[in-house]
């Protein structure tokens, strides 16, 4: 009887544990379990950039009139669209593929994300598998086309996103990420750019630039002096929460840059929050010093400016350095935002202040701060006793970059004045986007006539109802 208990108690413990001895042979390495740590974090954070689209409708709609509300949401949908299929069909390839003889300029090789790991060679260092670099790529160069636009809302043809969208996600956008990113010259200089305050923003606003300078003012921008009018935005709430969405999307944006679940993700994500509050401060203040009041949309766009300059030395610099980076780019974006309306740039969301400007600072001051332990690409800055060297790459890749996409983008948008014309009809402007470009209004209930309202037959009114949009 004994032995019988005894056998059948060594039974049941080796059924207990055969599962426990499977597992143990078929467990994953702790590099099968780390790259799969990584590939999880590397998608986490292209989600976020990816929902920073949100953020950049959110706050195109807030400030923007009535009128042209539903315009910018269909541009958003539809450059997000065209840059998903045309980075996949060539774009990732321009960008971070083998060149061969070309190699310092753009990549040749991968075309349809068709390559091996080492294709894309400007990629090798990041482990994850190519469609988790490709999907956290496409968000970046989708962020950066996003900002071409905010410079010319409330005017421009449909038709001039689309075909703009095609060639600056194909070709242009491409070619710089590779210069800086893709083993191109800048790179191989040692220029900084963790995450992209040239390579994305600085980009996408001087494709902005071109366009507006192209393009010209909105009706009753300027009066017969040649003065700026006001043309406030309809709802403030909307803006910040766009801005407050872009805050959030830059925690992808800058730790995921790491395109890795190490500790770096903390303190990358601590530099930016340090220089976004500070932004913020900077840019009340000097609203407050000028006005003498609080400007809200100000501060919403010193928010954003500092998170656009510290995006290139966010793993290059102290924490104390992330505040004086932020603090300065929303200070500087005021001024600029200033200076740009006064010589009659017509701006609406300060894209060109916030983005170029702030890109601009934060690419140099990874020159000025950048610390001897955390240079482990270039230099140390100015600062930190690296001298000149490190800060002249900066302004070389600064002047580099923001002058072939100024010229490549005004080439594209001349050629579309010349054939298609870049903007509406007045008549089409004044009545609104949302009509004449899409036949339908972003707020249609403000433009029921009022009978139709009270049967909630949703018959339209051809004209806008008195007070449905702003009155400037």
């Amino acid at each position: 009887m004994r032995r019988f208990a005894l056998l059948t108690v060594s039974t049941l413990l080796l059924v207990l544990a055969l599962p426990a001895l499977a597992f143990a042979q078929d467990s994953p390495s702790n590099a099968d379990l780390s790259l799969a740590m990584d590939t999880v974090w590397v998608l986490v954070a292209a989600v976020l950039v990816i929902f920073m689209q949100a953020g950049f409708a959110m706050l195109e709609v807030g400030f923007s009139r009535m009128k042209n509300v539903g315009s910018v949401v269909a541009k958003i949908l539809v450059n997000l669209a065209i840059t998903a299929i045309l980075f996949w069909a060539v774009g990732f390839a321009f960008a971070f593929s083998d060149g061969g003889a070309l190699n310092s300029i753009i990549g040749l090789k991968g075309l349809f994300l068709s390559g091996t790991a080492d294709t894309y060679a400007g990629l090798t260092w990041t482990q994850v598998p190519i469609s988790a670099k490709y999907i956290f790529q496409v968000a970046f160069c989708a962020v950066s086309l996003a900002i071409v636009w905010g410079t010319m809302l409330e005017r421009t043809k449909f038709a001039v996103y689309v075909v703009f969208a095609i060639v600056f996600a194909g070709l242009i956008y491409p070619i710089i990420g590779h210069w800086i990113w893709g083993g191109g010259w800048l790179g191989t200089l040692g220029m900084q750019d963790f995450a992209g305050s040239t390579v994305v923003h600085l980009s996408g606003a001087m494709a902005a630039l071109a366009g507006t300078l192209l393009l010209g003012p909105r009706i009753g921008k300027y009066d017969d002096e040649g003065q700026p009018q006001n043309m406030a935005g309809h709802n403030m709430p909307l803006a910040v929460l766009g801005v407050l969405i872009l805050w959030v999307g830059w925690y992808g944006f800058n730790p995921g840059s790491t395109m890795a679940a190490t500790t770096q993700i903390a303190d990358v994500a601590l530099t930016t929050t340090l220089a976004a509050a500070a932004g913020v401060l900077g840019a009340m203040l000097m609203s407050y010093v000028r006005r003498g009041n609080i400007d809200v949309g100000m501060g919403g766009n010193g928010a954003i400016a500092a998170l656009v300059a510290i995006t290139a030395p966010c793993a290059f610099v102290a924490p104390w350095a992330s505040i004086v980076i932020g603090f300065i780019a929303g200070v500087i974006m005021y001024l600029t935002l200033v200076f740009v309306d006064k010589i009659g740039v017509d701006d609406p969301l300060g894209a060109i202040a916030a983005h170029g400007m702030g890109g601009i600072w934060g690419t140099l001051s990874a020159g000025l701060f950048t610390t001897p332990e955390l240079a482990v690409i270039g230099r140390p800055g100015l600062f930190y006793g690296g001298g000149f060297y490190q800060l002249g790459i900066q302004a070389l890749g600064i002047v580099a970059a923001g002058g072939f996409v100024f010229l490549a983008s005004l080439a594209v948008f001349a050629a579309l004045k010349a054939t298609i014309g870049l903007r509406v009809k007045p008549d089409q402007e004044l009545n609104g986007l949302d009509v004449s470009e899409h036949g339908v209004y972003g707020y249609a209930g403000q433009f029921l006539a009022t009978d139709d309202r009270e049967n909630g037959n949703g018959k339209l009114t051809s004209q806008p109802q008195s007070g449905a949009t702003e009155s400037h």
